[in-house]
């Protein structure tokens, strides 16, 4: 059977579509496996909650109202009137108390910390594990992409900390320009405001 030329064009660009959907797939996986053993070092020879444990009282809750909030994908357009904010609770993982809340709009993501919730921005994991590694993986592969001049020098994943005195207020991650990655930055916020909890109490 022979297809016309037209037939052969629409062929080849699916064929590349679906190739460019397994790199990204990939990616994505191998970020979720980092962030695993990166969860698993901080969690050996530690009594703090499990990550599955964890894992049960964040995530079915981000997923949902992320779902719900619909924030833009990459390519799409960032609609600069009227943003609708979400809110997320982020629930401590040993006893469920809500200790931030996340508001989701199409170009940023806000952790504002509980007014009770007093965390120093020294207190480890904070930037080891949040900033460095989180945001700091997502920041150097926004750079790569900007550099062979897929994405703007200004769409690169950016984070700012307000802060009364030393203590975190609010954490506003800015151009995260991917569903996926609110997931990711509500849910491992949570677990490092966590762990950040149990530092300081012991």
């Amino acid at each position: 059977m022979k297809f016309s030329e037209e037939q052969v064009k629409k062929i080849v660009a699916l064929r590349e579509n679906m190739l460019r959907q397994i790199d990204k797939d990939q990616e994505s996986i191998e970020m979720l496996e980092k962030n695993i053993l990166v969860l698993d070092e901080f969690l050996k020879g530690s009594s703090f909650t499990k990550a599955s444990q964890l894992k049960t009282e964040i995530e079915p809750e981000i997923i949902k109202n992320v779902e719900e909030s619909n924030p833009v994908e990459e390519s799409n357009p960032v609609e600069e009137s009227n943003p609708v904010e979400e809110s997320i609770p982020i629930k401590r993982g040993s006893d469920g108390k809500i200790i931030a809340n996340a508001y989701v709009t199409p170009d940023q993501v806000s952790i504002i910390l509980d007014e009770q919730v007093m965390i120093n921005a020294d207190t480890p994991p904070f930037k080891s594990f949040f900033l460095d590694r989180i945001i700091g993986e997502m920041k150097k592969k926004d750079s790569a992409e900007a550099q062979n001049g897929k994405i703007q020098k200004e769409s690169i994943i950016d984070y700012i900390i307000n802060k009364n005195g030393v203590d975190i207020r609010e954490i506003i991650i800015k151009n995260y320009r991917q569903k996926e990655r609110v997931t990711e930055l509500i849910n491992t916020a949570g677990w490092s405001l966590t762990r950040m909890l149990e530092n300081i109490s012991k």
